[in-house]
Formats: C-alpha cells, structure tokens, sequence
C-alpha cells in the first residue's frame, strides 16, 4: 500500500469507527483528494462528514477547536503547512492550551495534517519545515512518520488522542509503498524503531531523512562503517530512552532534520545527547538540515541546499574515518535529477 493509501485506510478506518469522526479542509472532495489521501471518503460517508472549505485556514481551524470541544473530533487537512501560519494563533493559544488552563477538565481533540517538503522549485512560501516552532508548544503532540504502516498506524493513534495532534505529511512520501498490517497492529506514539541495526554510528531523523539515511548506510557498509539508523516516527512525545540507548551501544551520533538548523529537531537531538550520553560519546556529535536561509526556487540553488544521503555519508566519514573522508568519492549517492523523489513520484505537484 502507498503512503497515502495508508492516510486514507486511517482516516476510513477512525469514520467507520465512531460516528464523530469528520474530515474536512481544503481539497479534500476533490477528484485528486489530497495526494490521494481522501479520495472516495466522501462516496462512503457523504457531504456532512467528508467536505471542503473556504480558503481560510484560521477559520476553519477555529471551527475545528470548537466542534472538538462539543465532541466532535475532526481530522483537517491543510494543503500545505505555509499557509497553516495564518492558524497558529488558534493552534498555540487555543487548542495547544485548553486542557491546562481548565484544569484537565476538557480538552480538544483535534488532528491536524500539515504538509510539507521539498521539490519542483516551490520555493521559500511553499516548503517549509516548521516541526520544530510545533515541537516548542507544551500541550500540542507532533507525528512525522516516514513508512505506510507508521502513517496509518499513527493517524489512527492521533485521531482518537484526547490532545491535539499535527500530523506532518512529506510530500514525497506519498507513493512511496510498504507493507500495512492490520488494525491489531496498533503504532503507539512516543516509540521511536530502529529501521537498521548497527554498531559504529547512530543517525536519528525521521520523515523523509530515513530513506536517505538507509540509502547512504548501505553504501558506508560496503566500506566498512556500520550505521544504525534510528526514526524518532513522534517528535512530542519524543523517545529520548531510545536515541540514548543507540548513541551508548555506538558512540557516536549523527542528527538529521528536515528544517533549518537553528533551534532545529536536531539541535535538540545532540543537546539531549551531549547531556545524556557525555561519556559514551567518542566524537563530537552532528548534525545535518538545511541550509540556514530559505528554500530557494531557482534549480541552480536548490541542488546544494537539500542534504541527501550523499552529504548525509560525507558526514559520517568525517566522524568515524576523518583521515580518510576528503578522499572518498560519495558522487554516486548524489541525485540525479535533484528536485524530485525518484522516478516512482507521479504526483499531483
């Protein structure tokens, strides 16, 4: 199943489930449904529970907080998480706050999907990574899986918390395919899963910096250097037992995000570390994101501003082999065409 068959599978699953369940926002009806995440939600569950909206975003985040605190638990859909901005306002001093400042008497269950990413020179309006301004509001939960299962497993799981929940899609996830168990499977938040064992290096990210991650450790395990590559999958609540576990067995910590770096995912990542860890570490620890500017448009700029698992290699040869890495040759991880998952990606853009 795809990303965005797991999405939809969720979504499906939780109205099937209760009967307060809505979906709405904008594009959701549309033929094309959202990377096909929403198409034939509304055939199943007609007009009043599966519908679009204005292009208002603040408005109909409002509208989202108020039905929640009336029972209703809607999953709304934002094209893009730049134009979310204008709902941070209802978003941080509403929902994110309502449960603390009743006393645990209410709360707003609310699930949110913003996406997200990079790609076809969308510029720096339209592919932003913003998971870290989420992360820094105590009271909202923030999920970022990279996998189908992760994503149907988690969305069910954001759906039925009893707290906000901003469910960050990256756009080039969407077609990616993997197996989905069923619905006994459950996915819980706050467990991060190492998607490859390893003993030399831990590389923590999560989205779309795992396939690349995996992609560049099985080219270092061709040349001797074994990587464990860990996905946090839920950025709040974070498994802080997990990454401290992988950097105690391996020493050494590699952090990488889809953001800029500055008070950045990774940031915090190597900061916990640094704490944690003091004295199983053998190296300074890294980290890899953006470039700190905004996301260019031209495609001369946005070549050398998104790291793949090319630089992602480049900086574990400088932390376990740094004698060596100048003259390792990582060209060949480098790709081609750049703007653009692969040649699986068939869109909408």
């Amino acid at each position: 199943m795809t990303f965005a068959g797991a999405i939809q599978l969720a979504i499906r699953e939780a109205m099937e489930r209760d009967p307060n369940v809505i979906c709405y926002g904008l594009g959701v009806p549309d033929p094309k449904g959202v990377f096909g995440t929403t198409t034939g939600l509304q055939d199943q569950f007609g007009s009043q529970r599966v519908f679009d909206m204005p292009t208002s975003e603040n408005a109909m985040t409002g509208v989202g907080i108020g039905a929640a605190l009336n029972g209703i638990r809607s999953v709304m859909t934002h094209q893009r998480m730049d134009f979310f901005l204008l709902a941070m306002d209802q978003l941080v001093n509403n929902a994110a706050k309502w449960h603390y400042m009743f006393g645990g008497s209410s709360s707003v269950p609310i699930t949110l999907r913003l996406i997200l990413g990079r790609g076809w020179g969308q510029g720096p309006t339209h592919a932003q990574n913003l998971q870290s301004w989420l992360i820094h509001v105590p009271g909202l939960k923030v999920v970022m899986p990279c996998t189908p299962a992760d994503a149907r497993g988690l969305l069910l799981e954001s759906i039925f918390d009893p707290d906000p929940v901003v469910f960050l899609e990256h756009r080039w996830l969407h077609q990616q395919k993997g197996e989905v168990p069923g619905a006994s499977d459950p996915v819980s938040m706050g467990r991060a899963r190492i998607v490859r064992e390893g003993n030399q290096i831990t590389l923590v990210g999560f989205s779309y910096m795992i396939p690349e991650a995996l992609h560049a450790a099985e080219w270092l395990a061709l040349r001797g250097i074994d990587c464990e590559v860990l996905d946090l999958r839920t950025l709040r609540p974070l498994d802080w037992l997990a990454v401290e576990q992988s950097v105690k067995k391996t020493g050494h910590l590699l952090a990488l995000d889809t953001g800029n770096p500055i008070c950045s995912v990774a940031s915090e990542i190597i900061a916990h570390a640094s704490i944690h860890c003091w004295e199983s570490l053998k190296a300074a620890p890294r980290r890899l994101a953006l470039q700190d500017a905004p996301s260019p448009t031209s495609p001369a700029l946005t070549r050398g501003y998104h790291p793949g698992a090319a630089e992602i290699a480049q900086q574990v040869l400088a932390i376990i082999t740094p004698e060596k890495a100048s003259s390792m040759e990582v060209s060949e991880l480098i790709r081609q065409p750049h703007d653009v998952p692969g040649d699986w990606f068939q869109g909408p853009f």
